[in-house]
Order: structure tokens, then sequence, then C-alpha cells
């Protein structure tokens, strides 16, 4: 089954809050490679002016992951993640994430172009804290390969 193009333009609805833990951060942290005492030391997180520690840049992927989840465990839009490559990967962050907040996803499909028999998804996860503050936007592009790529 192809990639239902007409998902181009979709907006999904917010998905349930994402509580970002202190122990999760540390691992990502560690995972990473990301040294820097802001991500595992609360004291050193206070001390730069944050409320607790903070996140990786890239840790803003495993919230927008969740919510991209929405599109690729839809049936009817025709994705097969087996066939999923990676092409791309954006962040803009508007203020860093913390432990502790509480985190809601709306993912928009912005783009579905095919191309010589892969299909390019452009998403875009806007990332913010129930109150509504924006916290990061991530754009991620993604190859679905066709049956005969």
């Amino acid at each position: 089954m192809p990639v239902d193009t007409g998902y181009a333009g979709r907006e999904y609805a917010p998905n349930a809050p994402y509580e970002v833990g202190r122990e999760k951060l540390r691992e990502f942290a560690a995972a990473v490679g990301a040294t820097h005492p802001a991500h595992t030391d609360p004291e050193a997180a206070r001390a730069l002016g944050h409320p607790d520690v903070i996140a990786p840049p890239t840790f803003a992927v495993v919230v927008a992951q969740r919510a991209e989840a929405q599109l690729f465990e839809d049936p009817a839009a025709g994705i097969d993640f087996s066939r999923v490559v990676h092409a791309d990967e954006r962040f803009t962050h508007h203020r860093p994430i913390h432990a502790g907040d509480r985190l809601v996803t709306v993912l928009h499909v912005d783009a579905i172009v095919e191309r010589a028999g892969l299909a390019m998804i452009t998403t875009r996860a806007e990332i913010a804290a129930e109150d509504g503050e924006a916290v990061a936007t991530v754009v991620s592009t993604l190859a679905v390969r066709g049956e005969d790529a």
C-alpha cells in the first residue's frame, strides 16, 4: 500500500502530556555524551538560572516521536515503518526543557512528496508546556521506500 499523500496538511490533536523526569534526562545525556553538569546536577542547573536539570537539545526528539506515532500507527496512512529512513531533523528551541515539565505536542504533517519510488514525509511537532508556553519545534523529514525501491 503506498503512502497516502492526502495526509499532507493534517494536524493531529494534542497528545497526552509527557512528564519530563530527572532520571530520563540523565539517561539521555549519558546516551548522547552530553557531559555538562546542568544535565545531571540540579544545583549546577540552578546556578545557571534554571529551575531544575535541563535536557540536552536533542531530547526534544523523544517528545516529538510520541506525537509522530499518531501518524505512523495509522494504517490508512500507508506507512510501513520497516521501510522508513530518517533523512533530516531540525530543532528550534524556544526555551530549555527542564525536569518537571509536562509537555504537550501537536503534530502537523507539513508535506508528503513522492519522488523516484520514495515518499518524503515532513512533519512538524510543536511542543509546549501544559500552560501553552512554546518550548520547542521539531521538524523531521523521513523517506519511505516504496515496494519497488
